[in-house]
């Protein structure tokens, strides 16, 4: 009989996190060895377990989802992740899978999609939808925003005017509106409301 694929389970809705437990523990072959609320348990727990894979969430408390699988894969390049989550813009698939994440499931997905999903993943393969791939080839073929546009981006959702961005940052008005013509540019937008619309649509910026 072959070993269990070990799995970690990292979600911080512990109605969420319990579901996906018990779902999992009913698979033949799969083994559930520990569950983590935030990305610093996922980090202390991955190193003491050493699971074989582990499905992680986008939106966690403190260390986010994203950083705790580079800081991870820093430790140990061959960990494996599967990441589950309600987000589906595509800078959100971009960072994940950017940082190591081997495939990209919605919560809404079924049964099988996650079990295929789980060992498409332990067998190295990796596993994306056509519907997150289409999205993925999107972002991959726009712009990409600079630290700073990103940095003024955050701001304009924020509901901060050109004076308190310019003061927010040290740099001059004049620089902020240079800017703001650039990423609405390479949004496709004509005004700082669309732009923050496309930014939280996207994934690109996440309200707090």
């Amino acid at each position: 009989m072959s070993k269990p694929i070990r799995i970690l389970v990292v979600d911080d809705h512990h109605v969420v996190r319990q579901g996906l437990v018990a779902l999992l523990n009913i698979m033949p072959e799969i083994e559930v060895v520990g569950q983590a609320a935030d990305g610093a348990e996922a980090i202390n727990l991955h190193r003491a377990l050493n699971p074989d894979i582990t499905l992680m969430d986008l939106q966690l408390p403190g260390i986010s989802g994203v950083e705790a699988i580079r800081r991870i894969r820093n430790e140990d390049p061959a960990a494996r992740f599967i990441v589950l989550t309600t987000f589906d813009g595509d800078e959100d698939i971009y960072r994940a899978l950017e940082a190591g994440a081997r495939a990209y499931l919605l919560k809404g997905m079924t049964v099988d999609e996650l079990a295929s999903a789980i060992k498409a993943v332990h067998a190295g393969k990796t596993r994306i939808s056509p519907a997150i791939a289409e999205k993925l080839a999107g972002r991959m073929s726009g712009q990409t925003l600079t630290a700073r546009e990103l940095n003024v981006l955050e701001r304009i959702v924020a509901g901060r005017s050109n004076k308190e961005i310019a003061s927010d940052l040290n740099i001059s008005e004049a620089t902020v509106k240079t800017h703001i013509n650039s990423l609405l540019g390479k949004l496709g937008v004509g005004d700082r409301t669309h732009a923050a619309t496309v930014a939280i649509q996207r994934g690109i910026v996440h309200l707090r």
